[in-house]
């Protein structure tokens, strides 16, 4: 764990969300993605808020088949993949890394595009929070030493209030055809789309590393 980050003690985190009214469904919740997550960052607990109001929003379940796009790589794809099963494994998980703490999600569907709920977090409501708008515009005035508790406590207080949500239509990606092909760099046999010229991507623009042995 890096210094600055907050002991993870279930009956610690239970307490403090009760004390700010936080319902037991959203707690259970929370504690799940904590365990999942390993520790309660405050991305997380952030995050699970947005994925709840967007499975009420949809007037979803959690065993229903949805599809997500989050906007950022960090904390924010734990909730969507814990608390409503879309991975980037099963394929209904787009992470599309342009730096924005919000998600969209959506019910399958045959057409080109789909009407989706996107919930994010509103920078004006933040406002009411000052910790909270420290610790998000990453503010030198953020202290780790002196703030990471209060703000938990500021975001369970917070809960929904810092976020909107907005109707948005998305494009629905088509699975693909593909046969698979042998790149004669590496020798190793890859889908034919992500062939770039004459070689496969590891080869190329998403090389990442080199053989040592």
């Amino acid at each position: 764990m890096n210094h600055g980050e907050p002991a993870y003690r279930p009956e610690d985190l239970t307490a403090r969300m009760t004390a700010a009214g936080v319902s037991p469904q959203v707690q259970g919740e929370i504690l799940e993605v904590v365990a999942f997550h390993t520790y309660p960052a405050p991305g997380i607990l952030i995050g699970t808020f947005m994925v709840d109001w967007a499975l009420d929003l949809l007037k979803a379940d959690r065993t229903e088949k949805l599809y997500a796009v989050c906007e950022t790589p960090k904390c924010l794809p734990d909730p969507i993949q814990v608390l409503a099963g879309c991975t980037t494994g099963n394929s209904r998980l787009r992470v599309v890394p342009i730096g924005k703490f919000a998600l969209s999600m959506n019910r399958g569907s045959g057409e080109a595009t789909t009407t989706a709920i996107r919930i994010f977090v509103d920078g004006e409501k933040l406002k009411k929070f000052p910790i909270i708008d420290l610790w998000y515009n990453n503010s030198p005035d953020f202290s780790k030493h002196t703030m990471t508790e209060p703000l938990l406590d500021e975001i369970f207080n917070a809960g929904r209030s810092i976020l909107s949500q907005e109707q948005v239509r998305v494009r629905v990606t088509p699975k693909q055809k593909w046969r698979s092909v042998t790149c004669p760099t590496c020798g190793e046999a890859v889908p034919d789309y992500l062939i770039e010229g004459d070689h496969c991507a590891a080869c190329g623009s998403m090389k990442y590393y080199e053989r040592i042995c």
